[in-house]
Formats: C-alpha cells, sequence, structure tokens
C-alpha cells in the first residue's frame, strides 16, 4: 500500500506541475521543469519517499503536500485510492478535495493527475504473461465512449486466467468496435506473443466461430462452452409457466453422472418438449462436444470449467462501479478507468481457486508432465 500511496503522490504532485506550468505560460511567463526534490512523508500506513517536482522560476507551491510539509492529510492516502479507483468524474473528485481537505484542484489539474497513470496501463497491457495457464475464460462486456461527437458501443474483451498454482488474473483487457470470433483470434494472438505457450481449457459463450479462432493460435487446448449461457440461450423464448420445468429438466442433462446419462436426459427432454419448443434439444444436440467436455473429467475440474462465471464475476464488479455513468470521453478514458478498478479495486477478490489441491490433483492426473512441469 505505501508503494501505491508513493506512486499515487509522486503522480498527484507531476499533475500539479504540469498544471502550473501550463497557467504560466498562458500568462506569458517563461517556466519549467527543474528536477525533483526528495523527502518523505509520514501517513497512516507508515512513511513514504516522495519526490516533489521543482520549476525554473521557483513559483510552485504544491497543494497536495506544502513544501514544508512531511505530513499527508488524515485519510487523504485512503481517500486518493477510492477516488481513482471507484468511478469519480474529475467534478466529483474536485468537489470531495475541497470539501474534504479545502484542497482547491482545478478539474484540468485532476486531469493532469489521472493522465499519469497511463504509462501504467501501457506498461499493465505489455506485461509478460506465464507460459502455462490452466484455464482461461473469455467474455464482453458493452460500453459507450464519444467518437466524433456521437456516443457509440464498444465492447471490452476481458481475459481471466487461473495459473498452475491456481492464482487468479486479469490477463488483459481490449477494447473493439463489436464481439467476434476474428477479433478474439487477434486478441489469442497477443496472449501468444506475450508469452503464453499452453492453455488447458479456454471457457467461452456461444459466440460462433469461437473454437476455431482459439484452435488457430492454441490448437492442443480444450474448448468448453458455458452451460449457463446456453441454459439462458435455450430459455429466451420459453412461457413464463414453464421456464421452472424446462430447466429442471435440463438439469438432467447438465448434471448427469457422465456422457451417456446426459444423453438419456436429452433423450427424455426431447420426447417432453419437442413438440413446444423443438430448437432446444436441436441446439444441444448441435453443441453437445463442447458442451459435455467437462464430462470427460472429475468433479473438481468440471466445477472450475463448466461455466464463465469467474470472468462474469469481474464484471459485475466493473459494473458496479461504472453504472452512474453514461459514456466515456474516449477509449483510453474507458481503458484508464477499467485499468484502476482491476488494479486497486479488487480487495475482496479470492486470489487462489477454492478447492485448488483437489483440482491439481485431477490435472495431473489427465495431463501428466504437460501440468506438472509447470508446478514449482
Amino acid at each position: 500500500m505505501t508503494g501505491l500511496i508513493q506512486r499515487l503522490v509522486n503522480a498527484a504532485l507531476s499533475g500539479e506541475m504540469s498544471a502550473h506550468l501550463k497557467e504560466e505560460r498562458a500568462l506569458g511567463a517563461e517556466n519549467r521543469r527543474n528536477g525533483h526534490t526528495s523527502k518523505k512523508l509520514d501517513t497512516e500506513l507508515g512513511p513514504v519517499a516522495i519526490s516533489p517536482p521543482r520549476d525554473r522560476g521557483g513559483r510552485f507551491e504544491p497543494q497536495l503536500v506544502g513544501k514544508w510539509s512531511r505530513q499527508l492529510g488524515t485519510g487523504l492516502d485512503r481517500q486518493i485510492l477510492m477516488l481513482y479507483a471507484h468511478g469519480n468524474s474529475y467534478g466529483d473528485i474536485q468537489l470531495q478535495l475541497r470539501e474534504l481537505y479545502g484542497l482547491d484542484y482545478s478539474t484540468a489539474s485532476i486531469s493532469e493527475v489521472t493522465e499519469q497513470v497511463w504509462g501504467e496501463v501501457s506498461a499493465w497491457q505489455q506485461r509478460a504473461l506465464e507460459p502455462f495457464y490452466a484455464a482461461v475464460f473469455l467474455d464482453g462486456i458493452y460500453f459507450t465512449t464519444r467518437e466524433g461527437g456521437k456516443s457509440v458501443k464498444k465492447v471490452v474483451y476481458s481475459v481471466y486466467g487461473v495459473g498452475a498454482e491456481g492464482g487468479r488474473d486479469v490477463l488483459g483487457i481490449y477494447i473493439r468496435e463489436a464481439e467476434g470470433a476474428r477479433e478474439w483470434g487477434r486478441v489469442l494472438e497477443d496472449l501468444r506473443r506475450r508469452g503464453v505457450e499452453d492453455v488447458l481449457f479456454f471457457c467461452v459463450d456461444g459466440l460462433e466461430g469461437f473454437s476455431e479462432a482459439i484452435g488457430e493460435v492454441f490448437p492442443h487446448a480444450f474448448v468448453q462452452r458455458c452451460i449457463v449461457h446456453m441454459i439462458r440461450s435455450s430459455t429466451r423464448f420459453v412461457s413464463d409457466k414453464d421456464i421452472k420445468a424446462v430447466c429442471a429438466d435440463l438439469r438432467s442433462v447438465y448434471a448427469a453422472a457422465d456422457e451417456a446419462q446426459a444423453q438419456v436426459g436429452l433423450a427424455a427432454f426431447r420426447q417432453k418438449w419437442d413438440n413446444k419448443y423443438p430448437e432446444i434439444a436441436q441446439a444441444w444436440e448441435q453443441n453437445w462436444g463442447e458442451l459435455m467436455l467437462f464430462m470427460d473429467f472429475g468433479e473438481n475440474i468440471r466445477r472450475m470449467i463448466y461455466t464463465t462465471n469467474a470472468v462474469e464475476a469481474l464484471h459485475r464488479q466493473i459494473r458496479k462501479v461504472t453504472k452512474s455513468k453514461g459514456s466515456w470521453v474516449n477509449d483510453k478514458a474507458l481503458l484508464k478507468q477499467l485499468y484502476l478498478i482491476l488494479t486497486y479495486g479488487r480487495g475482496g477478490w479470492k486470489r487462489t481457486v477454492f478447492n485448488w489441491t483437489a483440482i491439481s490433483r485431477e490435472l495431473c492426473k489427465h495431463f501428466g508432465q504437460r501440468y506438472s512441469q509447470h508446478l514449482e
């Protein structure tokens, strides 16, 4: 936490300096940066070393931490984290800093502060990844940005991985014009470029061409189609009076002990519902291989891969923060916001997949050295 406070305070002071120099140039004064000084701050979490910037004219007076001050305002460190990570607009941040701490930040200054994070965002997007992942979950979420004076729908591709030791991480977020197998292929190529060599399972929704796109980049990976997505798709046009019964009968398919029993369950479903909803059983048969892939594995692996709920939970967390925002000024602002949410707003995450020891044993049994060679 102290390292994070250090980066944010330095970024804030650098943003203040940028705003100060802009104001000076607007008034016709010649001034520029002149290196940094160094000092330690006392914060609620311990001492933090910072590097306040200097200007050639000597007229820069930082507001966040005064020239002779060694105290970061009470609670201000946590407030900075909250404001960055919880979707506040520049106007919201300006108001809160003024009311809580008497700091009169302009929205231009706040914009400069948040802009300092962009280098961190770019580095995160390009960071090297692990060579192996047990499972990777892929899903898209839609947002609105401004483009040419118009509001435009954009899809954010989320890539969520589970490593060899069960550690969970967001491998990347990518903003695209629309969702399609070709675009997902480019995302997968980027994962390969950043060091991913092998993935055991990809867990995906029912997007057409998804499996082919995965197979071109990771030909040895298994593709599991999300059961939950399939149930939603199957019951989209089912009448309210039938929905509970249809879902109960579908459960006899995907909750079967093995694939043979699942086929018996689907046959019974067809016999009961084909007259009224023939398209449901047809869709399950057409996608049977990818839907029933998890049946080839033990209970613990099944529970991990049968749905994309892991990445959907990530999207729910993002929606909690962004639900009040109508749109972003551009793609860059959206990506910056998502990065801050993922990096600084995920304190409640479980960092390791539940029951990983049992899952690991099953992975060793099914995949042998392909998996075990990546264990520490």
